[in-house]
């Protein structure tokens, strides 16, 4: 019974569809076990998990409320957009809301009111997850299609970007590129970056709103037009640079650089009719678990795999602790029809269980001490199990032991600090005087200078006397007649004969003004 059990669940991957499970009970000579087989989730919409931004700031109509014509009637401008008012209101969700009964709601952007400064919007789709396209993008806008507009992508959660696809009503006057179909590629330009001409020309009908990004076009260059040959393109996604990660995307950047015309030159005299306006955007694909999960969940806001194989992370990106005898690998389509898991194993050697958290390769048995430990410790560790970091730096909190950035310089102050050593949260031991977390600051009534002095003086506790003046609390300087650190002695007190000759110097002088006094009074009194 265990072995029909068995044999019906290899079969499952036939029956449901390839990729589909990620492993099976099976019974062999050796006892019953898991068998793996590479495997990855199920396609869906991923509009439904999306977060969107739009910019830049004020490009959405209705703040302040405006009023706007179409195409078809571009002189008949009744309509309004007001963002205080829902049922006038264009935010960005309502491009990807359900629309009931055929009635189309869309976002909507400003006018070209400012004509002719460039209209330009930016609309940003992002999963933070890495998610593998399987269909087709589509796009469909209201009011007619842009002239001019951008795909882009990025494989980093939108730190960089890079060119996807290129629309132009001329590709050559907009892009500097020649316009091509992608049914017109080859195998070896599969993943060309193109520009097209297909999406963008004004034919006046209302049936053309949507532009594409042809993903099953692609595929079809590899599996046949039907995508019947699916096994060639697995084939070929393994085995072509870049194919994979090509059709592999974390954010999508829409950049709308001129809307539509209308089939004519821009008329200056009802630029309320030029605007962007978008009904939906349709994204279809699965998430990228690495062949290592067939089930991915929206969890705390955010996609994840639930990853099989021993593997853990975001994306399976890595294994479970006690399964790290060898490096990581994903999964891969090929052999078919199963493919190779490339389970990751329990760590184990001839000496026994030995974990590194991937740090080392390599253990050792020391006899005398009858232990295994890691050797040459990678990533800046140390440790039985590199578990520890070397002196001179210490454990981020934010890593788990098995990543290679587990360990950071600690980076104290040479001058400033004891050492080069810190403690486990970072922090160095400082000389006298010194702080901060690498020792590189002072303490209150201390300054710096190639290291932490003492205050002299400053304009708090340790204040200059008798109208002396602190300067960078390394000295005060005094006024005539003091002396000391802080001003507080008198020149007389410290020295009796200097202090006789500054009261005869100013007995002296006193007697002097006195006597010009007197004269003075005396010819004012002859007058």
């Amino acid at each position: 019974m265990l072995y029909l059990v068995a044999l019906l669940s290899h079969c499952l991957p036939l029956a449901m569809g390839q990729y589909d499970i990620c492993k099976s009970w099976v019974t062999t000579d050796d006892g019953p076990s898991w068998e793996f087989y590479a495997c990855q989730p199920k396609a869906m919409r991923m509009k439904d998990y999306v977060t969107v931004r739009v910019d830049p700031a004020g490009i959405t109509c209705g703040d302040p409320p405006e009023r706007f014509c179409t195409h078809e009637n571009p002189y008949l401008c009744s309509d309004e957009c007001d963002a205080s008012n829902p049922d006038l209101a264009h935010p960005p969700k309502l491009m990807f809301d359900s629309e009931d009964e055929g009635l189309a709601t869309y976002w909507q952007s400003v006018t070209w009111r400012r004509y002719p400064e460039p209209l330009l919007a930016n609309i940003t789709l992002s999963w933070n997850k890495s998610i593998e396209l399987t269909d087709d993008i589509v796009i469909t806008f209201e009011y007619g299609r842009p002239t001019i507009m951008m795909l882009e992508k990025s494989l980093d959660n939108g730190r960089t970007w890079h060119p996807y696809q290129y629309y132009a009503d001329d590709c050559m006057e907009a892009f500097s590129m020649p316009a091509r179909r992608v049914r017109d590629l080859s195998t070896t330009s599969a993943n060309r970056v193109l520009c097209t001409e297909e999406y963008s020309r004004w034919a006046g009908s209302k049936k053309e709103k949507t532009v594409r990004f042809e993903v099953r076009d692609r595929f079809a260059i590899f599996a046949g037009p039907d995508l019947k040959n699916m096994d060639n393109l697995y084939t070929r996604l393994e085995s072509a640079k870049g194919l994979k990660d090509f059709f592999t995307v974390t954010d999508l950047r829409m950049r709308l650089l001129r809307p539509a015309l209308g089939g004519t030159y821009v008329q200056r005299e009802n630029l309320y009719k030029y605007f962007y306006a978008v009904s939906n955007i349709e994204v279809t694909g699965r998430c990228k678990c690495n062949l290592h999960a067939n089930l991915c969940t929206f969890k705390e806001g955010s996609l994840q795999c639930e990853c099989e194989h021993n593997t853990t992370g975001q994306d399976c990106g890595k294994c479970k602790k006690n399964f790290r005898s060898r490096s990581w690998r994903a999964g891969s389509y090929l052999p078919l029809p199963n493919g190779s898991p490339n389970a990751c194993a329990a760590a184990g050697s001839a000496f026994g269980n030995c974990e590194c958290y991937g740090h080392s390769n390599r253990c050792s048995y020391i006899d005398f001490l009858n232990v295994v430990t890691c050797v040459s410790c990678k990533h800046n560790t140390r440790g039985q199990h590199c578990q520890h970091c070397r002196l001179g730096f210490y454990r981020n909190s934010s890593a788990e032991l098995d990543d290679e950035n587990v360990c950071i310089e600690c980076n104290c102050n040479q001058i400033g600090s004891m050492h080069d050593r810190c403690n486990e949260t970072g922090y160095c031991e400082c000389k006298e005087g010194a702080t901060g977390p690498k020792c590189d600051d002072c303490l209150p009534n201390y300054y710096w200078r190639q290291g932490c002095f003492p205050n002299v003086c400053d304009d708090e506790l340790l204040l200059c006397q008798n109208g002396g003046t602190c300067y960078q609390n390394q000295r005060c300087i005094c006024p005539v007649g003091f002396k000391g650190v802080l001003c507080q002695q008198s020149r007389c007190e410290a020295d009796k004969k200097d202090c006789d000759g500054a009261s005869s110097a100013r007995g002296s002088l006193g007697a002097v003004l006195l006597g010009v006094l007197v004269l003075q009074l005396r010819g004012w009194g002859d007058l």
